[in-house]
């Protein structure tokens, strides 16, 4: 998986000329737009949203039980504890093995960095689930003994107390849904939006640019590198499937600083040591680089937007089945009520 080294790294001459100054532009002006979309967006969420601005500002807000609850009320959450163990098991292997065919240098790779993020995630979100699976337990055995007594004064004084089932019901769901995520909660969304993003880019680089390219130098496809390549973004989308996080698109600023944190890993590893370059559109002695390097930059636009499109697309369809529920088993049980009460 090296590459050749075509230059000394450490000389002054390598760093001090025109193609590394346009890259370093490329990787400054990233690191300032991210940090600005962080500063205009991520500080003034609380305030905007006590301010209550608009319908549009509000998916900012990250409930308590996102992090853990499925995105349809049909699925139980603890499908998505199973789930996240097993991703969390099968991703923590396949890294282990890495490491050991390959040692410590296989973290030279931003694609380890991407396998050592997504691990952590869904290693993360196992915690969250099983604390909220726990949570989801005594809230419905507490509620269902609050419901129960309110209700049975409902039906006996529902006109001077004015309280029935259904009020009760939308009193409770108005006070879940009003409940904020903590800091772990946006954490693990950071870390979702991260992940999905350097997924999508790590795979998509890999097996339309990379791969090719290396094969014509007699590269060995091993099957731990398929797996590296494609378990993440198989297991990353089954989690997308089930999990109600939003995508806003404001937080592409951290997937730009990650990469940028890697680009920048690099340089300062290279400005000391001469070593090989882990992927050849890295390496500073090609006239391409800052065209490659620019490349990169931009892709992370679409490969975060697939994200936004896959998300968008799931939370319409849960919405379309939540109504097709509605319409299907009420009335079901509105003429099994009537039928009971002749």
């Amino acid at each position: 998986m090296r590459l050749l080294v075509s230059e000394d790294t450490t000389t002054p001459s390598y760093w001090l000329n025109w193609r590394f100054l346009l890259c370093a532009i490329w990787v400054l002006t990233s690191i300032l737009l991210a940090s600005f979309l962080i500063w205009k967006y991520e500080r003034s969420d609380n305030s905007k949203s006590e301010r209550g601005e608009t319908q549009q500002e509000r998916p900012r807000i990250l409930h308590y039980d996102e992090s853990w609850k499925p995105c349809l009320k049909e699925i139980h959450p603890l499908h998505l504890v199973v789930f996240r163990l097993i991703a969390f098991c099968l991703l923590l292997v396949s890294l282990s093995l890495e490491v050991a065919a390959h040692g410590g240098e296989l973290f030279y790779y931003y694609t380890q960095w991407t396998l050592t993020l997504v691990t952590i995630y869904f290693g993360f979100g196992l915690l969250l689930s099983i604390n909220g699976c726990l949570q989801h337990h005594k809230a419905n055995s507490c509620n269902d003994y609050h419901v129960s007594e309110v209700v049975e004064q409902g039906l006996y004084e529902p006109l001077a107390h004015g309280v029935n089932e259904n009020e009760v019901e939308l009193r409770k769901q108005e006070h879940h849904c009003s409940r904020t995520a903590g800091l772990c909660g946006y954490l693990f969304q950071i870390l979702f939006q991260i992940s999905a993003g350097a997924v999508t880019l790590t795979d998509g680089l890999y097996w339309t640019i990379i791969f090719p390219f290396l094969t014509i130098r007699d590269y060995e496809l091993s099957f731990l590198t398929v797996v590296a390549h494609s378990l993440n973004a198989i297991l990353l989308l089954g989690d997308t499937a089930l999990n109600s996080l939003g995508f806003p698109w404001y937080r592409i600023s951290f997937f730009i600083l990650w990469t940028a944190t890697y680009v920048i890993f690099q340089w300062i590893i290279h400005a000391f040591v001469s070593i090989w370059w882990p992927y050849p559109i890295l390496d500073l002695s090609s006239e391409y680089a800052p065209l490659w390097h620019l490349v990169v930059a931009l892709l992370h636009i679409p490969c975060y937007g697939i994200f936004i499109l896959l998300v968008k697309i799931k939370h319409l369809e849960s919405r379309y089945v939540e109504v097709f529920c509605c319409v299907s088993v009420f009335p079901a049980a509105i003429m099994l009520l009537e039928k009971m009460g002749e």
